[in-house]
């Protein structure tokens, strides 16, 4: 890396429209240009020359260009777009335009940057590098700072794994995001209200290739790798029924997080009804599965059902026998108040039931939240004697279900749309 460069704003491009050949525009603007540069371009006259201003009402085209909402605020909504960038607004701006339009991000930045760059090399036969940027917030960080969106001609990442620093330790985790700090250094001389929406940074050839490159794809986390994906908004969705599991043991320590999640929920009297029994061995999960089972049949028997249809029923238990944990849920309500009559004892139960439930729901999301898949299942709620003798628990605890528990063997199927409207009622 060289030891200065040096950041050059190119004023006096017109208004760009639909249509504008940009990289006319550009190399008439910035006739200096140099090979081993690198053109850093805003977003927003990409998507202008591209037909993307529509006229529509801001709020409806973010809704369009959103793929994931991560989390909202008042007016302001964090979204994921089609890009896999996280922005606010999806991108989506309403500044420098006519009234009534809203411009989009280019369809496709690193295609944009491609273009941009193959046009100005035919025009001077110069190799130069392509950045195309937009603003963008930063988790934990105040203010706001350009980052690139799209690439081309430029190594976006540099990669110094495997090198030492200056004490000879040597690194493992630093990869530089160039294509941002360039980005952010190009911002300085833009500026917001300098209508001066491109600019060159020269002293940086090391960093211009012959190819296109991989393009500021590269620089979007895959969700795999993500240990900040889930944001506000996604929390309580990221709970799924999962029943197909892999043979992966369950990390211990995030069951017991999951389960201080689940100590939070509300419950009546400043009590804590809630109990946990963590069914971890192969023996422990047979004999309990293997004796809810027969009480299942048993009961199924002795409703006429036939063998066949007995069959059918039973599969329903299947995940848990995938399930490399079992946590059978249970009720304590040793802090239940007595009344003489059976209205107000069965509202008193039904205070716990109820916060048994909140507890319940708190410790999915929260095994979501780590990276488990997990089911519940009613089962030990019908022979509730059964699973406590199974498991052993001491007096008083009361199986709310069971809980499959380990790594999800597939992604689930995606969550069909549910109406709020359809489910609600205003007096």
């Amino acid at each position: 890396m060289t030891g200065s460069f040096t950041v050059l704003g190119v004023p006096g491009l017109p208004e760009v429209g639909p249509g504008a050949d940009l990289a006319e525009l550009i190399v008439a603007a910035a006739p200096g240009l140099a090979d081993g540069d690198i053109l850093v371009v805003t977003s927003k006259i990409v998507s202008k020359a591209e037909g993307q201003v529509i006229a529509a009402e801001r709020e409806d085209a973010i809704a369009a260009e959103t793929v994931r909402v991560v989390a909202r605020r008042g007016p302001t909504t964090i979204a994921q777009t089609r890009h896999g960038l996280v922005m606010a607004a999806a991108g989506v701006d309403k500044s420098n335009t006519a009234p009534g339009t809203v411009v989009l991000l280019p369809k496709d930045p690193d295609g944009s940057a491609r273009r941009l760059r193959a046009a100005i090399a035919a025009r001077t036969g110069l190799i130069i590098g392509v950045l195309i940027t937009d603003t963008m917030g930063r988790p934990w960080r105040n203010g706001q700072t350009d980052a690139a969106i799209g690439a081309a001609g430029v190594a976006p990442l540099r990669d110094h794994r495997g090198q030492s620093d200056t004490f000879g330790n040597p690194l493992e985790v630093t990869v530089a995001a160039v294509a941002d700090e360039i980005a952010a250094a190009a911002e300085l001389v833009k500026g917001k209200t300098d209508q001066v929406p491109v600019a060159i940074v020269r002293g940086l050839p090391e960093l211009v290739v012959a190819s296109d490159g991989p393009g500021a794809a590269a620089l979007v986390r895959p969700a795999e790798e993500d240990m900040f994906r889930l944001g506000a908004a996604d929390v309580l969705a990221e709970r799924r029924t999962v029943r197909d599991f892999t043979a992966e043991p369950v990390d211990l320590a995030a069951v017991r997080r999951a389960i201080g999640a689940a100590l939070t929920a509300p419950a009546p009297h400043h009590s804590q009804p809630w109990r946990f029994a963590l069914a971890q061995s192969q023996a422990a999960r047979t004999r309990l599965l293997d004796e809810m089972l027969g009480a299942w049949v048993s009961d199924l028997r002795g409703d006429s059902f036939t063998e066949d249809q007995i069959a059918r029923r039973v599969r329903r238990g299947e995940p848990l026998r995938r399930a490399p944990l079992i946590i059978v849920p249970c009720l304590l309500a040793d802090a239940a108040h007595s009344y003489p009559d059976q209205r107000r004892n069965a509202a008193e139960r039904a205070m716990f039931l109820v916060s048994a439930g909140a507890g319940v729901q708190n410790l999915l999301v929260a095994l979501a939240v780590e990276g488990l898949g997990s089911c519940w299942v009613s089962s030990t709620l019908f022979c509730g004697p059964v699973a406590a003798a199974a498991l052993d628990l001491p007096d008083g605890w009361e199986p709310m279900g069971a809980i499959g528990v380990g790594r999800p063997a597939a992604p689930p199927p995606p969550r069909p749309d549910r109406d709020p409207d359809a489910v609600t009622i205003t007096r």
